[in-house]
């Protein structure tokens, strides 16, 4: 049942920059809510919302095209929709956003759901190949599942992440030869740390995957624009027809330069009501932020703001901020969800509650590294804070109550299957720095997201 709003804020103009899940999520929880006001969605893509998990599983393996990946909507939705227009700038003073075709668009109340987009090979007359790919877009796994349908020679994996495990697999299940070069030690270390990453390399070598750790590709070779290989940093170089590019995301908030809000590469800073700080960490009434753009900080995890890359979260943000974006103080609702993301690969499903970096020891609760099915329970000063199931997942709900709770660790009787032979040892959790990849889940310290300098009045 809806909670009842005042007429202040059932009314007015509301503008969301960002027309994919988050968006759209959050303009169908505006109208249920009430809101009966304007309403403009705003996205650079020329396609209403899509649902991107499928792009990198089912989409690569040929089990489903890139364009059925639409999203269904839950409610018909009242709204102006100004799609393939970006947003590039935003008026705090008149509340106006900006477009690149020259339309200012004044609201009332802003929500930024603006997310993220592939970060990019860094050098671009390589990029620029021909068989040089990312994985965002629906044009993008498009593309890629073509390039794989034609059959290469090899394929290359820059980046042992999710996205960059994801495509490995689905290569290997075509039965095509794929090389990983990751610079960390292991996949997935950036999101599971090295001793969990340790089983990962384990798993991809069993499947025929040429992983190669601790190294860098230095550059893309060609000839006549097309991709012909890759060189290492430690000296080797293969041949490859296609290369995949999973560096990790980058977040769309170039656009909120200048605008006095806590915005930058770490995302859009929040409060746990979803309102947006600016850079001296006030909170401001008027502008809000969801989704995979956002930054907000989490009681959990010493309050630091959490960066969060999943479906789930988008969802749930989106309809905390719709919420308090129309009702009073006294009834908004914190953003408080434990953090949670999935994978399969590899013909396993892989998923997560809670923050497995927060944490300085890991044990093996159920199963062992030695199974393709285990439970690996992260600590932080001898309380849970995360947990990762190879196809166990109904685990996660339990090991989810322990987090909430504080509960010790490592887990007592009852949470492992033989307690008595838990043995912490180190979570191995890399230094960012070190990695290509990004990770799903982060850490992204306290506010602000940038050094300032005050200069005080004189007297």
């Amino acid at each position: 049942m809806a909670t009842p709003v005042s007429g202040e804020t059932r009314n007015g103009r509301i503008v969301i920059v960002g027309a994919s899940l988050a968006g759209l999520r959050a303009a169908e929880a505006l109208r249920d809510g009430g809101f009966e006001g304007e309403l403009t969605l705003v996205g650079d893509e020329p396609r209403p919302p899509y649902d991107r998990p499928p792009l990198s599983k089912q989409v690569l393996l040929g089990k489903a095209g890139a364009e059925e990946c639409g999203l269904p909507g839950r409610r018909e939705v009242d709204a102006r929709w100004k799609l393939g227009v970006a947003a590039t700038g935003l008026d705090a003073t008149s509340k106006d956003v900006l477009l690149a075709d020259g339309e200012r668009l004044p609201f009332d109340r802003l929500l930024i759901t603006t997310g993220t987009r592939a970060r990019p090979w860094p050098n671009p007359d390589e990029a620029a190949l021909e068989g040089v790919f990312t994985v965002r877009t629906v044009e993008d796994s498009a593309r890629l599942a073509a390039a794989l349908d034609a059959g290469p020679r090899r394929v290359l994996v820059i980046g042992a992440g999710f996205t960059g495990s994801e495509v490995a697999s689905a290569c290997r299940e075509r039965g095509l030869e794929v090389t990983v070069a990751e610079r960390g030690r292991a996949p997935l270390i950036g999101a599971l740390g090295g001793t969990v990453g340790d089983w990962a390399t384990k798993l991809q070598r069993s499947h025929g995957v040429d992983l190669r750790c601790g190294v860098t590709v230095t550059a893309l070779t060609s000839a006549g624009g097309r991709l012909t290989g890759a060189e290492f940093s430690d000296g080797g170089r293969i041949e490859a027809d296609v290369a995949v590019v999973c560096l990790g995301a980058v977040r769309n908030t170039e656009w909120l330069a200048d605008t006095g809000l806590a915005a930058g590469p770490r995302g859009v800073a929040c409060d746990a009501g979803c309102r947006v700080f600016n850079m001296y960490g006030i909170v401001t009434d008027d502008i809000f932020v969801a989704g995979d753009v956002a930054r907000f900080p989490h009681p959990l995890f010493e309050y630091q703001m959490v960066a969060l890359e999943h479906w789930g979260n988008a969802v749930a943000q989106a309809e905390v901020a719709a919420h308090n974006m129309i009702n009073p103080g006294p009834l908004r609702r914190p953003h408080l969800a434990v953090p949670s993301f999935w994978s399969s690969q590899f013909g396993l499903s892989i998923k997560s509650v809670g923050v497995p970096t927060f944490s300085d020891q890991v044990v093996i609760a159920q199963g062992s590294t030695d199974e393709r099915r285990l439970v690996a329970v992260y600590g932080y000063r001898g309380r849970i804070t995360a947990a990762v199931t190879v196809n166990r997942a109904k685990w996660l709900e339990h090991y989810e109550r322990l987090i909430e709770t504080g509960a010790p660790f490592p887990p007592g009787p009852g949470a492992a299957d033989h307690p008595a032979d838990l043995e912490p040892v180190p979570s191995d959790v890399p230094d960012p720095r070190m990695l290509t990849h990004g990770p799903t889940v982060a850490l992204t310290g306290h506010l602000p997201d940038r050094r300032l300098t005050l200069i005080r009045p004189a007297g």
